[in-house]
């Protein structure tokens, strides 16, 4: 990996190169962003299983430090990769499967990517050994669906580099002032990938938001379209503190209704639709369009 500007960059865009020659392969790569805290874990880790339920052989990747993002999955914080390469010396010949990919529920294949300690490393390099390494086990050549869980809203060239494997973005707001800044943000570093990588948009999945008029407003001005609706419900919350996915939860007509939603994303995002092209507004464009009855 190396940071280099690529032809055909407007001047002074800056990204992440990771090998050219580490590529995911044939199967389906969604990479998920939104504001921290707004719940990209629990959409994805569903999502993940969504996917699995339709027979598909998944595998999950979280791109945050604190490498929270499976573990309502595996049931418990899964060993890193950047942990399981410093305890060979980065010598990846030596590692074994079993060493940095857990097995969760339903059959997800379950990868923490981790990250370099605060200040010393970029976390782009990370998410590029995490997919070199994957390669090396031929751990992708039998996988029908990849999901980045990305952390928080940074828009560095670091972590916005599985936008440079993915095929789709996704992002996950709430119907409120800043995660629709948020949003706003990623669709711009989303923009910027799209010219030099097939990353293209996928669509926004909104989220603890029993209203969406806001995020209406916004998709409306800028050319995009909400994929999924899931209003903040407790049983999502006690999903959580019972470190199980919403598919393991005991039924009810209202957690029927969400695994439904997510079985139907799931079935949309597989089959394919066209990818929505938007216009990001500028910053405080978008602070005079907000808020306002």
């Amino acid at each position: 990996m190396n940071i280099a500007t690529r032809p055909g960059q407007p001047v002074g865009s800056v990204q992440v190169e990771l090998d050219p020659n580490v590529q995911i392969g044939t199967a389906k790569v969604f990479a998920v962003y939104g504001k921290g805290g707004i719940g990209k874990s629990t959409t994805s880790s569903n999502l993940s299983v969504a996917f699995s339920k339709m027979g598909k052989r998944v595998l999950q990747i979280g791109c945050d430090p604190k490498h929270d993002s499976t573990f309502t999955l595996t049931k418990r914080l899964a060993p890193t990769v950047i942990d399981a390469l410093e305890a060979v010396q980065f010598h990846s010949e030596e590692l074994r499967v079993e060493d940095f990919v857990a097995v969760g529920y339903n059959g997800v294949m379950c990868v923490e990517a981790g990250g370099p300690p605060a200040g010393t490393g970029c976390g782009g390099y990370v998410v590029g050994q995490t997919v070199k390494l994957l390669k090396e086990h031929r751990l992708l050549d039998d996988t029908d669906v990849v999901i980045f869980d990305v952390l928080g809203d940074v828009v560095c060239g670091g972590f916005a580099s599985p936008l440079q494997h993915a095929g789709r973005a996704l992002i996950v707001t709430a119907n409120d002032f800043d995660s629709i800044f948020a949003m706003n943000r990623i669709v711009a570093a989303i923009a910027a990938k799209a010219k030099n990588y097939p990353v293209r948009l996928g669509g926004v999945i909104a989220n603890r938001s029993a209203a969406t008029d806001e995020i209406d407003r916004y998709n409306a001005a800028v050319g995009l379209k909400t994929i999924a609706h899931f209003p903040d419900l407790d049983i999502v919350r006690r999903s959580r503190l019972k470190k199980s996915t919403l598919f393991e939860m005991d039924s009810s007509p209202e957690l029927e209704a969400v695994k439904n939603s997510y079985m139907e994303m799931a079935d949309r995002l597989w089959h394919g639709f066209e990818p929505y092209v938007a216009q990001p507004m500028k910053d405080r464009d978008l602070f005079e369009f907000l808020g306002f009855d």
